[in-house]
């Protein structure tokens, strides 16, 4: 009885701490440093980023992330997470593009409004080449309540 108790509590417990690993932070993707690359096709230079051994083994990893939602068009479904509010100038001062996170939904949500604090669910998927799109991608993204 007790040995199936303490397999039951070990079970559990390691249950609970890879669902906790889980739970990434902003400050965790800060950890990537960007390198200016001329395009020829915009006639600018761009940031490419070069993302830390930490970020990179959370690549097409379920994830769970908390920020500002910042509806970008509200139409298209296309939202951004950030790390800081649209109301304090989110993309100022120490804010970068390891600060933001483009969400593409598994479902629509009514009602998503500017600076509203949402944990996020889904896939990350780290992004160097697509200029189109941010550096982090939260895909088959889902609220979670």
């Amino acid at each position: 009885m007790i040995k199936k108790l303490l397999i039951g509590i070990l079970f559990a417990t390691s249950f609970s701490f890879s669902y906790a690993q889980n739970i990434i932070t902003w400050e965790l993707l800060k950890n990537v440093e960007f390198d200016e690359i001329w395009s020829e096709e915009f006639q600018a230079f761009y940031m490419v980023p070069k993302f830390s051994s930490q970020v990179l083994a959370l690549d097409n990893k379920e994830v769970q992330i908390r920020g500002f939602i910042i509806p970008v068009d509200i139409v298209q479904d296309y939202y951004v997470l950030s790390a800081n509010p649209y109301s304090s100038c989110f993309f100022c001062g120490q804010a970068g593009p390891e600060s933001v996170m483009e969400i593409q939904l598994v479902k629509k949500y009514e009602g998503l409004r500017m600076d509203q604090v949402i944990t996020f669910k889904g896939k990350l998927r780290l992004n160097v080449d697509d200029i189109y799109q941010l550096n982090y991608i939260l895909e088959d993204a889902e609220i979670v309540e």
